[in-house]
């Protein structure tokens, strides 16, 4: 009863978000009629090449928490195929989920790989944190390059600097946490405590400066594909635009779905993309079909790959949404590692 009351104050919350987001897209929406004609016309090459980075790009990450999760936990430590196995699922429930539930989703299927580790659900979830805060690298180093080389509408500098100075301030305060374990044994202490210094267990990368470079490579690696990515799909719907101009577009749509209130916040996203497009010549209509392609390229990779392993893990479409519970990860069913 208590779950199903707090589920409706969730939708009474966001359900004042919803209609700003559908007023807006009804007030920006393009003539759609012309967003259809723009499929007409797509270079599926382009496409299979934008598909194919995308997948190089999530490989990449899932080396990056790989990274992270070995300075993390004591021996025996995951393998990278089982790593890569929930990154995935957890790609799969942001995509078909609101919030970040695929954040959780991620540390709940390692756990079920990780049988008798006392403490693994919170040093996990520290360690997709410590993650999380490696996109700081190559995100600021993208957006210096874009706000050099781009088109920046005045709407879109100050989303970006907002941003930016949030993630800032998340990251250091990242590292003087992961800077002040806890040296004490852990019998000793309160069950909170006990929790805290686990969860501050899975920000070691932060300590272990090779390391760190190295998931911070990989993380980089990662949106670097994710541009090029952007640039291909920009060319699959005929915008021949410079890569800075993809650097903006690639951005945009995170800071459009920074936070999901619904599925990949579909509508603003291709709001987001389509207004500044219009400051490279790109008309409206056809910069929102973009939009619309990109996400699903993006989609596709995620749902894709995502159920894949969602069914290699013998999981279900409902058990991946109780994920979003406080704790689910230790409510899900345990298999032999």
């Amino acid at each position: 009863m208590m779950a199903l009351r707090e589920s409706r104050w969730r939708i009474l919350l966001v359900l004042p978000v919803i209609a700003g987001a559908v007023a807006l897209i009804i007030w920006h929406g393009p003539n759609w009629s012309n967003v259809e004609d723009a499929f007409t016309l797509v270079r599926w090459e382009w496409v299979a090449a934008a598909i194919g980075l995308n997948l190089l790009s999530v490989l990449a990450r899932a080396s990056a928490w790989d990274t992270a999760i070995k300075q993390s936990l004591a021996r025996p430590q995951p393998r990278f195929p089982l790593v890569f196995s929930a990154f995935s699922v957890g790609l799969f429930a942001n995509a078909v989920l609101p919030g970040r539930v695929g954040e959780l989703a991620r540390v709940a299927v390692l756990r079920r790989r990780l049988p008798g580790r006392r403490g693994a659900t919170a040093t996990l979830v520290g360690s997709v944190f410590a993650h999380r805060m490696f996109d700081l690298v190559p995100a600021t180093t993208l957006v210096v390059w874009v706000l050099a080389t781009a088109k920046i509408p005045g709407w879109a500098l100050t989303s970006i600097a907002i941003v930016l100075a949030v993630g800032i301030a998340l990251f250091v305060v990242t590292i003087v946490l992961a800077k002040r374990q806890h040296r004490d044994a852990l019998e000793g202490l309160g069950p909170l405590r006990a929790l805290l210094v686990r969860a501050r267990q899975g920000l070691a990368v932060m300590r272990a400066p090779a390391a760190a470079a190295t998931a911070a490579t990989f993380q980089t690696l990662g949106w670097t594909c994710q541009l090029f990515a952007v640039w291909a799909a920009m060319r699959a719907f005929h915008i021949y635009e410079s890569l800075s101009a993809a650097g903006l577009v690639l951005v945009l749509i995170n800071v459009a779905t920074i936070f999901p209130f619904w599925p990949g916040n579909f509508g603003l996203v291709q709001i987001a993309i389509g207004l500044p497009l219009v400051n490279y010549g790109v008309p409206y209509a056809k910069g929102v079909a973009f939009g619309v392609g990109l996400q699903a390229i993006e989609a596709s990779v995620g749902v894709g790959v995502g159920l894949i392993f969602l069914a290699r893990e013998g999981l279900s479409y409902a058990m991946l949404k109780q994920m979003d519970d406080e704790e689910s990860a230790d409510e899900v069913p345990r298999v032999p590692g």
